[in-house]
């Protein structure tokens, strides 16, 4: 009976026990389950991948991530790396239901006997760690994330868990899941690792700081050998792999052996940075960082080039002229020199431009010696020494005791033969310090091609062709005309050129013409071809400058327009972005078009979120059927913001602009060119806007702290030439052609200096044929009758007319005695003034 009795007493103890045991174990994992974060959002959960911009192409252009983090389906997860992580962080995970109760014994054990405290979390309790909960170090956190852990498993399958884990965990170098560290450590996909590089991935999780490929390793292999061992334990490699595999070396990006992911990008531009301003914009800097937008850019990458080398050019050679040279302002410590490791790290570690191309490339470089005949240079990636001889610096003052010291960082290019490639000399160069934007896009689209923000990017982010608000002077003045000539008012008709005095704030305003001359009425062509200020502001006053607002509202230069005179010469400050989306309009024919730098972007499950062309298609889906020389049809339902006849109005009479105006020295191409040449005050900013049938392309070019760019510079001069190199390019890819005339009008021959109406088979340098509308009178204007616009201002009586051949260096026209072809001497009368045509008429 005793024996039962204490059979029975132990049998009562242990159950009460296991019963207050559970209680209690049922308690707390009621206490900590009441209030744990919903498992079930994992369901949906989406991480925070990179959002990549491509070009048309699909060549990848740049990428921007807050965590640098390439999602990967578990489908596309090699078994091998799935098992590399499995054996070195849990390797019963397809086995356990959450948590591990042996690998928690095991870790108890171990420690009870001085080993070192580990954790026993599996890859599911970390997914819960990382997603849910904090990362302390407490037995609450440990419950909590056994609780979750247990209820993740009931909802997803060990794949989906799998998938969380490995796109989440953080491997270092900023690198976030296995897709992304695969490309930074290896520069591969994951499909291309071999055992060994899967295995050193999967140390990573723990402390990735302490198995750098480098610094650390030593210990980096010795902890990769021992995955190896376990995966080779767990059935997943044959001890032959496994035996090979730990003989290998650590090759790694770090180490030199495999070149970097982002080498194989393009160097980071004013395009894609304007991508990412816009987009963070449009969409939220948060949203466009993490959520994996596949961005389709509309860029051309070989007309992006073309572009940033005439910019480039056009700046450099600016700079040059100028003869001063100021160098990066860079040095490195003197006694450097002496160590050539020393000094090329020092030199790898100066922050100057390295993305510059022009002719060829520029190579940061420091002065190791100073003489008088030449300069002794050492050059980034090019093996011993360089000299550069006295006469490479014959376009700066001084010499190069004036200009050098020993440690100043320079650039430094190859001047080579351009028939052979044979090496000239070496040739110092400096990022020039005036500054400029280019940038070109479809007429019909509005698709960027094109966009250059400023000599370097990375000399300077500013870009300069969207975020610069700089006065366009005179190549706004075509939105004055085209108000004008939607008004009523016609090519031929007169606008007095003769001096104005307005009072403004107190003060009188005297605009004036670029050549300080006056040259009494002329036609509106000549008004804008030859770019004549004091015709403007009359013609702006006339029409009113509200009205000249308006338009220039409506075409995007501006958001609100000051309705002062001066602005009617560009006096407003706008963006050279803007200026070359309105310009689009008068190559279209009037209709609106919104200048973009993307044609599509995706989300991160390839859904079309946005796509710029809304235009739509007719009969592209029978395209193969249609009939021969028969194209789909691209319907548009695009807004008109100005009359298509106002537009090849103002069209041809910049075409006159670069034909025989402003632009004409340094603009000609093959095709037929119109725009508008622009020069502000003290020529602080120049400007050329100009376009074909089919594309538009700006130019602006000025100092970021505005001061005068020299009594020499102009729009024409240094812009011009910006404009030509390019544009041949783009001719030559895009074709172009005559200018198409809308219906509603005729052609008739026109005298551009007077603006009379000339018979229809005139011929001369002066003749132009200018298209009116229908039922218009081509005489209107002209004669006794005539209606010269002088917008209210007096004139004096004998101010000449601008005449007939005269330019702008031309000084005003006398009297003079020919011999007629009888032999006879007459005296030939100076040009007619404003009292003879008020009294007699043009003729």
């Amino acid at each position: 009976m005793f024996v039962l009795s204490t059979i029975g007493g132990i049998f009562s103890a242990v159950t009460l026990g296991i019963i207050a045991f559970a209680v209690t174990v049922g308690g707390v994992l009621w206490m900590y389950g009441r209030d744990l974060p919903n498992h079930e959002q994992l369901a949906q959960y989406t991480p925070p991948t990179i959002s990549r911009i491509y070009s048309g192409e699909g060549r990848l252009m740049d990428e921007f991530a807050r965590e640098r983090r390439l999602f990967a389906p578990a489908e596309e997860i090699p078994d091998l790396v799935k098992q590399a992580f499995i054996s070195a962080e849990d390797k019963n995970f397809y086995l356990h239901a959450g948590y591990d109760p042996v690998g928690m014994v095991a870790a108890a054990v171990d420690a009870a006997r001085g080993g070192r405290l580990r954790g026993a979390s599996t890859i599911t309790q970390q997914v819960m760690k990382n997603f849910l909960l904090s990362s302390d170090r407490s037995a609450e956190r440990k419950v909590k994330e056994i609780i979750l852990a247990s209820r993740i498993e009931e909802t997803l399958s060990k794949e989906d868990i799998l998938e969380l884990y490995l796109n989440e965990i953080f491997l270092g170098q900023n690198s976030y899941g296995v897709a992304a560290a695969a490309q930074t450590y290896f520069n591969k996909g994951l499909a291309q690792l071999s055992v060994e590089e899967a295995a050193y991935l999967a140390i990573l999780p723990k402390a990735p700081s302490n198995y750098h490929p480098v610094r650390d390793a030593e210990i980096a292999i010795e902890r990769r050998n021992f995955v190896l061992r376990e995966m080779w334990e767990n059935g997943y490699i044959t001890r032959g792999e496994m035996q090979e595999a730990q003989t290998k070396p650590l090759l790694t990006v770090q180490s030199g052996h495999y070149a970097p992911f982002r080498a194989s990008l393009p160097p980071r531009d004013y395009f894609t940075d304007e991508i990412r301003r816009q987009l963070s914009q449009d969409f939220g800097e948060e949203e466009f960082f993490t959520q994996g937008f596949v961005v389709r850019a509309t860029i051309d990458a070989e007309m992006q080039d073309v572009a940033a080398v005439a910019l480039q050019r056009a700046l450099e050679s600016f700079d040059r002229s100028q003869g001063v040279w100021r160098g990066t302002g860079e040095t490195i410590p003197v006694e450097t020199l002496s160590d050539e490791a020393r000094w090329r790290e020092a030199l790898a570690a100066v922050d100057v431009a390295r993305d510059v191309e022009l002719e060829s490339r520029w190579h940061p470089a420091v002065v190791m010696d100073v003489a008088d005949q030449s300069l002794t240079l050492g050059v980034e990636e090019v093996e011993g020494t360089v000299s550069v001889p006295r006469e490479d610096i014959q376009w700066m003052r001084g010499n190069f005791f004036d200009n050098f010291e020993r440690g100043d960082i320079v650039h430094v290019r190859r001047m080579t033969e351009d028939s052979t490639g044979n090496l000239i000399r070496w040739s110092l160069r400096q990022v020039p310090e005036v500054q400029g934007g280019f940038m070109a896009m479809d007429v019909n689209t509005g698709r960027v091609l094109a966009m250059q923000g400023g000599f370097s990017y990375q000399h300077s982010v500013f870009n300069r062709a969207t975020q610069a608000t700089r006065q366009p002077g005179s190549s706004f003045k075509p939105f004055v005309y085209a108000a004008a000539l939607d008004s009523g008012y016609q090519p031929n008709t007169i606008v007095v050129d003769a001096p104005i005095e307005i009072m403004s704030g107190g003060e009188i305003w005297r605009p004036k013409n670029a050549s300080n001359r006056f040259y009494g009425p002329s036609p509106l062509r000549t008004g804008i071809e030859r770019s004549r200020n004091l015709m403007t502001v009359r013609l702006a006053q006339d029409v009113g400058m509200d009205i000249v607002g308006g338009y220039a509202e409506r075409f995007g230069v501006y958001d609100r327009m000051d309705q002062l005179l001066a602005n009617s010469l560009g006096s407003q400050e706008t963006t050279l972005y803007k200026m070359v989306a309105a310009y689009a309009m008068f190559a279209n024919g009037g209709e609106r078009v919104e200048p973009t730098l993307v044609d599509r972007i995706q989300d991160r499950y390839g859904r079309t979120v946005y796509r710029h062309d809304q235009r739509d298609c007719v009969d592209c889906e029978q395209f193969a059927t249609l009939a021969a020389g028969y194209g789909p049809r691209i319907v548009s339902d695009r807004e008109r913001v100005m009359d298509p006849i106002t537009a090849y109005q103002l069209t041809s009479m910049m075409k006159g602009v670069v034909d025989r105006g402003t632009a004409a020295r340094t603009v000609d191409l093959p095709v037929p060119i119109a725009g508008k040449t622009g020069t502000t005050n003290d020529a602080k900013d120049v400007w050329f806007v100009g376009f074909s049938s089919t594309i538009v392309a700006g130019c602006y070019i000025g100092h970021d702290r505005p001061r005068s760019l020299g009594s020499g510079a102009s729009g024409g001069g240094m812009c011009g030439p910006v404009f030509t190199e390019f544009m041949r390019e783009a001719i030559e890819k895009y074709g172009g052609g005559p200018f198409e005339v809308p219906p509603g009008g005729y052609f008739a021959k026109i005298d551009r200096y007077t603006g009379a109406r000339l018979p229809d088979n005139a011929s001369g340098e002066h003749v132009v044929s200018e298209y009116f509308r229908d039922g218009s009178d081509t005489y209107a204007g002209i004669g006794v009758e005539a209606t010269v616009i002088d917008g209210g201002f007096a004139m004096s009586s004998d101010l000449p007319l601008f005449g007939r051949g005269q330019g702008d260096e031309e000084g005003p026209a006398a009297a003079r005695e020919v011999q007629t072809v009888t032999g006879r001497k007459v005296i030939v009368p100076p040009r007619a003034s404003f009292g003879s045509l008020s009294s007699g008429g043009l003729y």
